[in-house]
């Protein structure tokens, strides 16, 4: 029985060392694969965006300069309209009436011009022949100076009432297109409030305020790109065609207008647009330049994870701060941190991390 138990006893020994010199598989490290551009240099200019408004060239303001009851209304929005059209007219009867009176006054001060007239031409006849006296003819030119002065007092007047008139009239001033109707028909409207605005221009152009920093790099005639989100992002071209020499209070910038080239028909007054500015280094010299992508901010500033390769095809990741410049379209000047050859991740930096390995394949 000793016998047979030793042999078990032997075998379980030697089946345990044979298991505990087996050796493990080992598990191959995976490496997460990642975007990474080089970081270089390049003479390209500066890029600078800024939003505006599309507008009308020529935008008519048209509204009354006295107040009343709005009786003629041939107003819509998206109307052509010509020079001269009737537009809009108030009930001006005061002012009609007054008119009618001044011309009444000025037919009876005509009247007694004439009279005055033929009163001083004899009574100077009747003085020169001995037949008048010297009191006689003074009083005759006396009652003509006075009648001339009436009559040119009451032309005066008929004048002024017909400006009155004029006043509750809205005649089209030029040849465009009505851009909106801000009253309706038998509204009483005040002196000098907004009927309607009359797009006149033979243009289309966009308005916008650049800060003081940037407007001393803008010029007449400067070319620009312009998009408009409305119209999925379609470019047009145009030139600065106005700079404002003093700021806009309330905004702090300086207006400027653009001028858009080309078939503009798509555009319409309040289109949200995009306007990009491209300005040439003065000095032309290169700048070295990092991708935007590439750039992330923490507490401490910009920063950018370096790549430093280990081989071709593993490197290990670097978390770097840096000092940034100017936009550029080539991407973010860089001042200092940074050195030409480098090369950085460009994706997905919210989940690497500062001494991670990477596959560069």
């Amino acid at each position: 029985m000793k016998p047979i138990y030793h042999i078990l006893i032997l075998s379980v020994l030697l089946l345990e060392t044979a298991c505990s010199n087996k050796k493990e598989p080992v598990q191959k490290e995976k490496l997460r694969p990642v975007k990474y551009a080089e970081v270089s240099y390049s003479g390209i200019g500066q890029v600078r965006s800024f939003n505006g408004t599309a507008r009308s060239d020529k935008e008519i303001n048209l509204s009354f300069r006295t107040s009343g009851i709005l009786t003629t209304l041939n107003i819509a929005a998206g109307q052509k309209v010509h020079k001269g059209d009737l537009l809009a007219q108030i009930d001006n009867s005061e002012a009609r009436l007054s008119l009618e009176q001044s011309l009444s006054a000025l037919n009876s001060a005509k009247a007694n011009l004439n009279t005055s007239t033929s009163t001083l031409e004899r009574t100077k006849t009747l003085f020169e022949k001995g037949s008048a006296s010297l009191s006689d003819y003074e009083n005759a030119k006396s009652s003509f100076a006075s009648a001339e002065a009436n009559y040119e007092s009451a032309k005066r007047t008929v004048e002024i009432q017909k400006k009155q008139v004029g006043y509750g009239i809205i005649y089209a001033p030029a040849d465009g297109v009505i851009a909106s109707k801000n009253v309706e028909n038998n509204e009483n409207v005040g002196a000098g409030s907004l009927i309607a605005v009359l797009n006149a221009g033979s243009f289309m152009e966009i308005s916008l305020g650049l800060p003081e920093n940037v407007i001393n790099r803008v010029h007449k005639g400067m070319k620009i790109t312009a998009k408009f989100p409305a119209l999925q992002g379609k470019v047009f071209n145009g030139i600065v065609n106005e700079i404002a020499p003093s700021i806009e209070s309330g905004t702090a910038t300086y207006p400027v207008r653009i001028k858009l080239s080309g078939e503009t028909s798509e555009i319409k007054s309040g289109m949200a647009a995009n306007i990009t500015f491209t300005f040439p280094k003065s000095d032309n010299q290169e700048v070295l330049i990092v991708p935007i992508s590439a750039v992330g901010e923490d507490s401490k500033g910009k920063f950018v994870y370096l790549i430093e390769k280990e081989n071709n095809a593993v490197g290990i990741i670097k978390k770097q701060h840096f000092t940034l410049g100017d936009l550029s379209p080539a991407g973010f000047e860089v001042k200092s941190g940074l050195k030409s050859g480098q090369i950085v991740a460009t994706a997905g930096l919210q989940t690497l991390l500062d001494g991670q390995k990477v596959s560069l394949k």
